[in-house]
């Protein structure tokens, strides 16, 4: 299967009320871990780097690289999207450039008229070559990559104007955040969801998708959440399960240093999360 933008997908999820999930990836043991939950349950899947991601990993062209490639060795056949994570302008400029199916431009800390137009912009460079576009609408909460979000509630008039530049999906704030959520957090604002849903029909994304509950996050798909990001729940499984691997001396008995052995129950708990979220986001089997 080749890598396919979010079109179709994402689409159809809106209108069959189930999301896909969208599944950070910050080095080869991330990369084959979320495919091999996707191609385990045959569903697709969207994989996808932040700028710092992409940073780390060594460019952009060399993340693409490594999704394609993997996808080829490990004989992946669902649909897999390959997307730019909350990038600036010029790193979705990049990606478009590089190749990406799939891009989100982030531009809710610039004036709302100056993201409206870079949005624009985005989206006609885009489409111009077939990839799809996500941008952002009120901020996510918390932060990620640098990236920091007050948590504030998506305008539903702005809403509907970026959604009116022809993006893909419209990442909608409703009290997400990134990162893990507090004690005191006062769970999603779904008002707010079924009144930016009843007036667009562009497929919703929910960020922050690590650490809400799962009945909160089932009852978002079903207002109109078609796709759901998930990147800490992957990185506290990993580490989770490394920590245990070392505390209990595995690594050393005879060669369990070897990264190949030290790094295998961080990544099986990887795939074990990204395969519980499938089953919550209700996502179908490729037929």
């Amino acid at each position: 299967m080749s890598i396919v933008n979010g079109n179709e997908i994402f689409a159809a999820a809106r209108k069959g009320h189930y999301a896909v999930g969208a599944f950070n990836i910050n080095n080869l043991e991330w990369t084959r871990s979320i495919l091999a939950a996707a191609q385990e349950t045959n569903t697709p899947i969207l994989v996808q780097t932040s700028m710092g991601a992409g940073k780390y990993m060594g460019g952009y062209e060399l993340c693409l690289n490594l999704v394609q490639q993997t996808v080829k060795s490990m004989g992946i056949t669902v649909p897999v999207i390959m997307h730019l994570d909350h990038g600036n302008y010029e790193a979705a400029k990049e990606c478009i450039e590089v190749g990406y199916t799939s891009v989100m431009f982030d531009g809710h800390d610039l004036p709302f008229e100056e993201n409206l137009e870079k949005t624009k912009e985005i989206v006609a460079l885009a489409h111009a070559k077939n990839i799809s576009v996500e941008a952002e609408v009120g901020s996510i909460g918390g932060e990620e990559d640098g990236i920091i979000g007050e948590g504030e509630l998506a305008d539903v008039e702005e809403a509907k104007k970026i959604a009116a530049t022809g993006v893909d999906y419209l990442a909608c704030g409703i009290g997400n955040i990134h990162g893990k959520y507090p004690a005191n957090w006062k769970g999603l604002h779904f008002d707010r969801l079924k009144e930016l849903a009843a007036e667009i029909s562009t497929p919703l994304v929910l960020h922050g998708g690590s650490g809400i509950p799962k009945e909160q996050i089932q009852k978002a798909i079903s207002l109109g959440v078609s796709k759901v990001n998930v990147n800490t729940e992957c990185q506290l499984a990993f580490a989770d399960a490394t920590r245990k691997y070392i505390e209990a001396g595995k690594d050393l008995e005879g060669k369990g240093y070897d990264p190949r052995k030290l790094l295998a129950p961080g990544a099986q708990a990887i795939t074990d999360v990204v395969k519980e979220r499938i089953d919550w986001f209700g996502t179908p089997s490729v037929k």
